[in-house]
């Protein structure tokens, strides 16, 4: 799931910006990468050779964390996929960044059914309507 949302998102000229490490992380950027767009892998950790391989740009930070701020903050719109605390901290920091979060599969904050009233979530349920949501929130979308 998260491959097809890197790759879509890469075919749509999009850079993507990413934790940086395994799992969903990794996932993504392989998609993205694999389709010729740039990833860019902000790290918690000061050491960039932690990096998943397929980041083509890596800012290690050292702030832990926190680094999720610098993560939603890098982008116009967030897509959180599935995840763990990591992606609730996200999510909450992209509201209250005002970033529009589109929300594939992850956290239900409220309940499921009232999802489509959150301000500024967009609960979809595949990767090509993740990726046709977030470019229409584009402000040239």
């Amino acid at each position: 799931m998260a491959e097809e949302v890197g790759r879509r998102l890469a075919e749509a000229g999009a850079v993507v910006v990413c934790g940086g490490l395994g799992g969903v992380m990794a996932a993504v950027s392989r998609g993205a990468a694999g389709a010729g767009g740039e990833v860019i892998g902000i790290l918690p950790w000061t050491e960039p050779g932690e990096a998943n391989p397929d980041c083509t740009h890596v800012v290690a930070t050292g702030v832990g964390h926190a680094r999720n701020l610098a993560v939603v903050g890098s982008g116009e719109i967030v897509i959180a996929i599935g995840g763990e605390w990591g992606t609730l901290s996200e999510i909450g920091h992209a509201r209250s960044l005002g970033r529009t979060v589109v929300a594939l599969h992850t956290w239900t904050l409220i309940g499921r059914d009232q999802m489509e009233g959150a301000p500024g979530v967009i609960p979809v349920e595949t990767p090509e309507e993740a990726v046709a949501a977030a470019l229409a929130e584009l402000p040239s979308g």
